[in-house]
């Protein structure tokens, strides 16, 4: 039971990866420092007082900066690959007891992979937003993900096995919404 709880903690703070990079280090760093996360073993720098600056001052230059017109679109580009490496690392983070092959296998996958789902699904809303508003609506878009990161990562270390069950809802309905909007794109482009 102890690494399902584990590899939900994971998918929840990699999901929150994929909406802020930072957001999610910084609440695992201060999870750790105040002693209710246990990092595996190679990975206890997270719950160190020099990484807990690091990321807050990250945090801060990271959500300062999505809501600047145009520069939000700019750091969706640099934060794809960030938050696919983020979110391996978070997960990796948090699995324990279990072989590094199998721990690094689901932390690419789970962590790297959802991190990178959620990603790219904020990407198309932000893109969608700017087109729409000319950018001045990205800045409730920036709010919601701000949110989103700073809920999910709170919920993954308060309550691991609810927040994969709300990462893997999302993932459906992301994932869901991706799919249909293919198969349309197909559909129109081979009755054309």
């Amino acid at each position: 039971m102890e690494i399902l709880l584990n590899i939900c903690l994971g998918m929840g703070l990699s999901a929150a990866c994929g909406f802020r990079v930072f957001v999610p280090l910084l609440a695992m760093s201060i999870a750790s420092l105040s002693g209710h996360l246990t990092l595996s073993p190679g990975f206890q720098w997270i719950g160190t007082y020099s990484a807990f600056i690091a990321f807050g001052t990250a945090t801060i230059f990271e959500v300062a900066a999505y809501y600047i017109p145009w520069v939000d679109n700019l750091m969706d580009s640099i934060a794809a690959p960030a938050a696919m490496i983020a979110g391996t690392i978070v997960a990796a983070s948090s699995i324990i007891q279990i072989s590094p092959l199998m721990k690094w296998t689901l932390a690419i996958i789970a962590g790297g992979g959802t991190a990178a789902i959620f990603h790219g699904a904020t990407t198309l809303m932000r893109g969608a937003s700017t087109a729409v508003t000319g950018g001045l609506g990205n800045h409730a878009v920036a709010t919601t993900e701000l949110g989103i990161a700073s809920g999910l990562s709170i919920l993954a270390i308060t309550l691991p096995l609810a927040s994969g069950v709300v990462v893997l809802v999302l993932l459906f309905f992301v994932t869901r919404k991706g799919f249909q909007k293919l198969f349309k794109r197909r559909r129109t482009e081979s009755t054309s």
